[in-house]
């Protein structure tokens, strides 16, 4: 990708990044934004709480740890986002940074990583979510199998408005739902000593920084920058709002349950602890929330998949989106013959392509600031950071002690 001066990518390049298919309104590109982190609910209700099982009386010391540590990538992805805005995304950074070889490398594992995420995150969602939510659907596990791959396909590939639209949904229904998990359990509980050291600084340490790790799908964003009309500032408000909102939501359904360890043992924690002091009703809302946070992800992966295949090849990001749907489709036949197996294959080296992917992201971080005659001590701190969570990624993915 040719830069302009100062390294920003002309306006020319911006609009053939995506096929001059702007329009993406602030709303939209902040909903995207939003249901990007993790989902929100996810994680506030059923992935963190999973996380401090060993420390819940410092529940809510990890829980401001975490996301201060995910600044180091996070600062480093908003800083290459200020002079680039592309549908290749990552991949345009690494262009930018280090070449097109490197970024090449880059997007085929960042392909490799989404690609497998896709294909076997339908089998947890209806294996291990739904079924503690509605266990009612335990017989039509199969058809949910494949008609979620379906599903997804089809909002992608009726249009940009239909996918757009669905996703505003999630994510103000994940905002409302975070709000009503952390008004509950504050209302209840508000141990402020869970903000303190009350467990091992190792077990801390662990879960902290696998809790930051969660928040890794916030790089799906800067897929859309191309998109939205004004980039620069667009992008990264939309980006720095969301996680702090997400931050702020788990933050307050998290901590109090320092004060109720037990709920941590539930198999959605969040949609126990709601139904137990709001209702059975409340509580399965909840917890169908979690599922559509999940497969909200998903929605998004599917789409920054289709902008980085079409700033790759050239292709309209239409058929961008049936290439993709071909490997997401036929997943679902596949995953029914054995689908624990199935979950269990691909979860490993999906999660290890992730982090080598994201490693490249950050460790090139360096060079693209070179390049741009300002390399300060703090970008090598905030490269060291970032490529020290990454690689605490990979070694917690080897050792099967990361949350997928």
């Amino acid at each position: 990708m040719a830069a302009g001066p100062n390294g920003a990518v002309p306006p020319s390049t911006q609009a053939s990044a995506h096929g001059g298919h702007r329009g993406l309104s602030q709303g939209g590109f902040l909903a995207i934004a939003v249901v990007s982190f993790g989902g929100p609910l996810a994680l506030a209700a059923l992935y963190i709480p999973g996380l401090i099982d060993d420390v819940t009386g410092s529940a809510g010391l990890v829980t401001v740890i975490a996301p201060l540590v995910f600044a180091f990538p996070l600062l480093i992805w908003l800083r290459y986002a200020r002079d680039i805005a592309s549908s290749g995304g990552l991949f345009a950074f690494v262009e930018a940074a280090a070449g097109r070889r490197i970024a090449l490398v880059q997007a085929g594992v960042w392909i490799v990583s989404y690609l497998l995420y896709l294909v076997y995150t339908t089998v947890y969602v209806v294996y291990d979510i739904l079924p503690s939510v509605l266990p009612g659907v335990r017989p039509y596990r199969s058809t949910l199998e494949l008609a979620i791959p379906i599903a997804l396909a089809v909002v992608v590939l009726t249009g940009r408005w239909v996918a757009i639209a669905v996703i505003a949904l999630l994510a103000i229904g994940q905002v409302v739902l975070v709000a009503l998990l952390g008004v509950v359990a504050i209302g209840h509980a508000h141990p402020l000593s869970s903000f303190t050291t009350t467990a091992p600084a190792g077990g801390l340490a662990k879960a902290a920084s696998n809790a930051a790790l969660l928040f890794v799908c916030g790089s799906l964003p800067f897929f859309f920058a191309g998109e939205v009309v004004r980039p620069a500032r667009t992008v990264r408000r939309g980006v720095v709002t969301a996680y702090l909102l997400t931050a702020v939501g788990i933050i307050a359904a998290v901590f109090p349950l320092a004060a109720n360890p037990a709920f941590v043992h539930a198999e959605i924690p969040g949609m126990s602890l709601v139904s137990v002091y709001i209702g059975h009703a409340a509580g399965v809302a909840v917890g169908v929330g979690v599922a559509a946070s999940v497969l909200g992800v998903m929605l998004i992966e599917y789409l920054a998949i289709t902008r980085l295949v079409h700033a790759l090849r050239g292709t309209s990001i239409r058929t961008a989106s049936r290439l993709v749907a071909i490997p997401l489709v036929l997943a679902g036949p596949l995953s029914l013959i054995d689908p624990e197996r199935f979950y269990r294959d691909l979860l490993k080296p999906s999660l290890l392509a992730l982090w080598l992917s994201q490693i490249i992201v950050v460790a090139v971080f360096p060079l693209f600031i070179r390049s741009r005659g300002g390399l300060r001590a703090r970008h090598v701190v905030l490269t060291l950071g970032a490529i020290a969570l990454m690689v605490f990624g990979l070694y917690s993915t080897v050792r099967n002690q990361v949350a997928s």
